[in-house]
């Protein structure tokens, strides 16, 4: 007997086509109602406004400090609701506003008048696109990671660290790869000041790495024996360290507990590998995009 719906969320199989889709209808439009939103009046595409570039520099500016007016509590009560309201349907469903809500979370504490603008605009995109559907694919089981970084992107000279998981097969050199849905995602801002781009993007394959081992032992449990698990990264440098393949002069300044890393490697739980960032999914969620890139 198939299941149809599990912890609010609806399956549908196809067992000739051997898919399964997953939504939660009505979810969006229920909590949109709760917070009185009404319907933008034109489309939007963008759950987070990015950052201005500037074409013909080699370096961006800043984004400019906010100076607009902080909100009271019951405006700061608000924000918190409505990260707290769409956090597990993101998780759960919708990967496409994960950096969004990263964003508002880390600004929560402290929301302004122009965090609710941004909390509008997000409103707006879930109004736009109510009804997100994952589609997952039969595969070998086999975990695969993607693992990327932004470097000082976040606020207070932060980066952020970003991961996508899903199930496929191992793959093999000059093969595209067996992509399939997200089963678990990670968006969050790294904790320590990264003084290079490297240093961010080692930040990044660390936490990936530990959540990658939880869910190894998950699907062993299950009856899924796991290889070395393939993770993904575009930086070479990154991938160079912990594959011990450069040598680790300079990189010695970097945080001690990301070399945890080499140990995983040598005890066959990880296969790190460098893949250029157009190949690597978890970019997507790194930066805010414009709509045309959201529509794509």
């Amino acid at each position: 007997m198939e299941g149809s719906l599990y912890c609010g969320i609806t399956c549908k199989w196809d067992y000739d086509k051997r898919t399964l889709d997953i939504s939660m209808p009505g979810y969006v439009m229920k909590q949109l109602q709760k917070y009185n939103h009404p319907p933008p009046k034109k489309p939007q595409h963008c759950p987070w406004e990015p950052a201005p570039r500037s074409f013909g520099t080699k370096s961006q500016e800043t984004e400019p400090e906010d100076t607009s007016p902080p909100l009271d509590k019951k405006g700061i009560h608000r924000i918190q609701q409505i990260c707290g309201s769409f956090l597990f349907y993101g998780r759960a469903n919708d990967p496409t506003i994960a950096h969004a809500l990263n964003e508002l979370a880390s600004q929560q504490s402290c929301a302004t008048e122009q965090t609710t603008k941004r909390a509008n605009q997000f409103l707006d995109y879930m109004h736009t696109h109510p009804d997100a559907v994952i589609r997952y694919y039969a595969s070998d089981m086999i975990l695969n990671v993607h693992s990327d970084a932004s470097y000082l992107t976040a606020r207070n000279a932060r980066s952020r660290a970003c991961g996508w998981y899903f199930l496929g097969s191992i793959p093999k050199d000059s093969k595209p790869i067996a992509l399939n849905g997200a089963i678990d995602q990670l968006c969050t801002v790294i904790k320590l000041v990264a003084a290079s781009a490297a240093e961010a993007e080692l930040a990044a394959l660390f936490r990936n790495a530990k959540n990658a081992k939880i869910i190894r032992i998950t699907l062993e449990e299950l009856g899924h024996p796991q290889p070395p698990t393939p993770i993904h990264s575009d930086n070479s440098t990154a991938v160079g360290i912990v594959n011990n393949t450069i040598k680790r002069q300079k990189a010695r300044a970097m945080e001690m507990r990301y070399f945890w890393l080499l140990d995983g490697a040598i005890q066959k739980l990880f296969d790190f590998r460098y893949h250029p960032g157009l190949e690597n999914l978890a970019d997507y969620q790194t930066n805010a995009h414009p709509g045309s890139h959201h529509e794509k």
